[in-house]
């Protein structure tokens, strides 16, 4: 069945989580995170997810910028820059107007110009997610942006991938569902969207149920892709 419809993860996917750490490590003063950041980033990052998922199977949700905040405290107490405040509040700042990777702007663009429906589907709270797809110049090139917040629970709970049915009126076949977590596209797949995992570091399929259509490396043929 054609593709009407494509659906992106937010954090990972279209906006680079590491560009926050590599920011402030390039900035005066970020002497001591320059020696970290690529590993307090990945850790940032990972204790983010960690949290979320343990938060969906336990039922006590809260926010994705709480969620966000407790990994970013996990991680420097971690590399032993708990006690700087003002390192802090800055990668804080910065994560609110993440980079999109290069490729996303023309990528979506390009979708648009084929009559697609485009739209972000996400763990991100509703304002995190408008801060960071206006400061990337991204609005124009989006229906929408779907939080999880409007169901409760993260990501990979089904009643998230429900949102975009509910929006869009499609049918799940007609969906193609991106992430750059090897996990969400599973989960995607296992749900039943059509699925492109965006592997940027190369790791190995993850071992769920279900399983990407696609894997690549990065956004750029997701318009071939859609196009079938």
């Amino acid at each position: 069945m054609a593709i009407t419809t494509c659906i992106f993860d937010a954090y990972g996917t279209l906006f680079d989580v590491s560009a926050a750490a590599r920011q402030a490590a390039a900035e005066p003063g970020g002497e001591k995170l320059a020696e970290h950041w690529p590993q307090l980033a990945a850790d940032w990052r990972a204790k983010q997810l960690q949290y979320s998922w343990l938060r969906a199977i336990t039922g006590d949700h809260t926010d994705f910028w709480s969620v966000t905040q407790d990994g970013l405290d996990w991680a420097l107490e971690a590399h032993g820059l708990a006690g700087d405040a003002a390192l802090r509040e800055r990668l804080l700042a910065l994560y609110w107007r993440l980079q999109a990777y290069p490729e996303v702007p023309q990528m979506l663009a390009r979708l648009k110009q084929a009559g697609l429906n485009t739209a972000i589907l996400s763990n991100g709270s509703p304002d995190m997610l408008a801060g960071a797809v206006q400061s990337a110049g991204l609005s124009e090139l989006l229906d929408d942006v779907l939080s999880v917040e409007s169901v409760g629970i993260f990501k990979p709970a089904p009643q998230v991938y429900d949102l975009v049915l509910q929006r869009f009126g499609v049918a799940k076949a007609h969906v193609l569902f991106v992430s750059s977590n090897g996990w969400d596209a599973g989960a995607a797949a296992a749900y039943g969207f059509a699925t492109a995992w965006v592997d940027r570091a190369g790791e190995p399929v993850d071992r769920l149920p279900g399983r990407p259509d696609h894997i690549l490396p990065d956004l750029v043929t997701i318009p071939e892709l859609a196009r079938g």
